[in-house]
């Protein structure tokens, strides 16, 4: 009955968001700060309990949406150190970037999710959204006014109590069940998603500067390309946090039954690399956990919203793994506020139903629509090219062994080297890929 959520079930709200994760609360921040009557609904037993991916966050939304965040979020270290790797049997090829200073638009942080997520979701509160946590919607309310009426969405179940709304914001995450279910997207392609495992390991602050060259509060992120991934698309990464690191990996999870290793086992071995290894010596492990990311970009966005509602965050795909970075929350805090923006400009008008139109034309004249129109070919360019991951890695390493390799056989030419392991992997493949990748780019 009401008692399980704690709210009069005939109480109606203006708006209603499905998931406090960024997007979510993102979307609740800005409406009830426009004086909204807006519901949040978190399934975990607090917003970002269930939530472990990601770990760095390029801060212009948040920015935008709280411009003191800096005071106030709990952010870990500001990444000033790119570090870019190519893994091959034990081998590895390593690109670092150190930057001294970043204008303030384009810095990013590394933080950890179950504290980034719980906080932006109180913000949310504090601005006069109700918040209701460990609740599970279970299904979205559909009305449709005859046969050939589109389906409007006018609420949430959660098990027996049904909540209603002018408007619905679909903040499920990439599993996109509830709207899967209610008939409003396509089933997920596995294409378009990859399986996160991350853990997260415990060291001293002075140890984990010493071991990654780091100023005090200066963070890194590290990811990794390679063999580590059994040939399937994906990689490793790594996030310094302020007493402890993340490491992790994400693999594609259209092939994932094909090949013999586990997910688990990617991991192991990433962590066997002896650069990974030396970092993580005498940590202790704090957590292990697994989840569902979205891959697919551009090309996989479900419908955007219809009548009763809009869909942001990574239930609408908005991610970018373009291989050297990983975009996913200031996609997900700016898809939440033009949510908003979308739904105070319909009512602006008298019109909460034109709420969507508005949602999807914002989303493609901004940043975040181009960002993710422009990368449209990476994300199949990645999927289809098995050479990046299965032949590449060896080729860079050895090309790398080469350049160093000094013995007593007499020295020969660096072009002759070069050439000799061009032919090997052959120069039209190579030529065709590199073609294709700058196409992608």
């Amino acid at each position: 009955g009401d008692e399980s959520m704690g709210i009069d079930t005939r109480e109606r709200f203006d708006v209603i968001v499905v998931g406090g994760g960024p997007a979510g609360a993102a979307a609740a921040y800005r409406l009830a700060q426009a004086g909204v009557k807006v519901l949040l609904l978190e399934r975990g037993q607090y917003s970002g309990a269930k939530n472990m991916m990601g770990g760095r966050i390029y801060t212009h939304s948040l920015e935008a949406l709280i411009p003191d965040f800096r005071e106030r979020a709990p952010l870990e270290r500001q990444v000033m150190k790119e570090r870019i790797s190519i893994a091959e049997n034990g081998h590895m090829t390593t690109v670092e970037y150190v930057q001294s200073e970043v204008p303030q638009n384009e810095e990013s942080y590394v933080v950890l999710r179950s504290k980034f997520d719980k906080w932006l979701a109180q913000e949310a509160e504090k601005q006069g959204a109700l918040l209701i946590c460990n609740v599970q919607v279970t299904e979205l309310l559909v009305h449709q006014s005859s046969v050939n009426a589109k389906p409007q969405v006018i609420g949430v179940r959660c098990d027996d109590d049904e909540v209603y709304a002018d408007l619905v914001i679909v903040a499920e995450g990439a599993n996109t069940l509830l709207l899967e279910q209610a008939g409003l997207c396509a089933a997920s392609d596995p294409h378009a998603l990859a399986v996160g495992v991350k853990e997260t390991y415990k060291l001293a602050k002075s140890a984990l500067e010493d071991r990654c060259g780091l100023m005090p509060d200066q963070g890194m992120a590290w990811l990794t390309l390679g063999d580590l991934t059994a040939g399937l698309m994906g990689g490793g990464f790594v996030y310094t946090n302020k007493d402890s690191v993340s490491v992790g990996l994400v693999v594609g999870l259209d092939k994932i039954g094909s090949v013999e290793t586990t997910v688990e086992d990617m991991l192991l071995k990433f962590q066997a690399y002896p650069a990974v290894a030396q970092l993580l010596k005498g940590a202790q492990l704090k957590e292990h956990s697994a989840h569902l990311v979205p891959e697919g970009g551009y090309h996989s966005m479900p419908r955007l919203g219809g009548p009763g509602y809009v869909v942001v965050g990574d239930a609408a795909r908005m991610c970018m793994n373009l291989g050297y970075t990983i975009r996913g929350m200031d996609l997900a805090i700016g898809s939440g506020m033009l949510a908003a923006d979308a739904y105070l400009a319909a009512m602006g008008e008298g019109d909460s139903s034109k709420t969507a139109s508005h949602y999807r034309h914002m989303v493609h004249h901004s940043w975040l629509g181009k960002d993710l129109e422009l990368y449209r070919h990476f994300p199949s360019f990645l999927g289809g090219t098995d050479r990046i991951f299965q032949v590449y890695p060896q080729f860079v390493n050895d090309i790398m062994k080469d350049v160093f390799t000094i013995n007593d056989a007499g020295a020969t030419p660096i072009m002759g080297k070069l050439l000799h392991r061009v032919e090997q992997v052959g120069m039209k493949e190579l030529m065709i890929d590199a073609l294709k990748g700058v196409r992608a780019l």
